[in-house]
């Protein structure tokens, strides 16, 4: 996945805000919540990095091309990077930028969530 391609899906979801920071990585919020992070590695690869539920964190750290996320996990903070796979790879990287899209969003206040019309019956 190039840049353009993380930024296009992380645009698509719902009351999303982008702003480019820390080192010029692109970086993707909900709720004023950061998501992901494209961006934010020296390798000449692509790196993204997004929180993940317990067990995904667990199943991922030891993955080949992921790692737990710099300064974000060594804070005890659940967050991988994805930092050197294949382009393979695409639609599991999709899968947990959403699924931390929709971690994150839970995680904002009932009064935030209806006001951007997120998790609603």
């Amino acid at each position: 996945m190039t840049y353009d391609e993380f930024n296009a899906f992380c645009g698509a979801l719902p009351a999303t805000t982008h702003v480019v920071q820390w080192g010029d990585s692109h970086v993707w919020k909900v709720g004023g919540k950061v998501f992901a992070i494209g961006g934010w590695s020296k390798a000449e690869k692509p790196a993204y990095t997004f929180k993940t539920s317990e067990r995904n964190y667990y199943f991922l750290h030891d993955m080949p091309g992921y790692r737990p996320a710099p300064y974000l996990a060594s804070r005890g903070m659940k967050w991988i990077q994805q930092y050197d796979v294949s382009e393979s790879a695409d639609n599991d990287l999709k899968y947990y930028l959403s699924e931390s899209y929709r971690i994150v969003s839970l995680g904002l206040t009932k009064k935030k969530q209806k006001e951007l019309g997120l998790n609603q019956p």
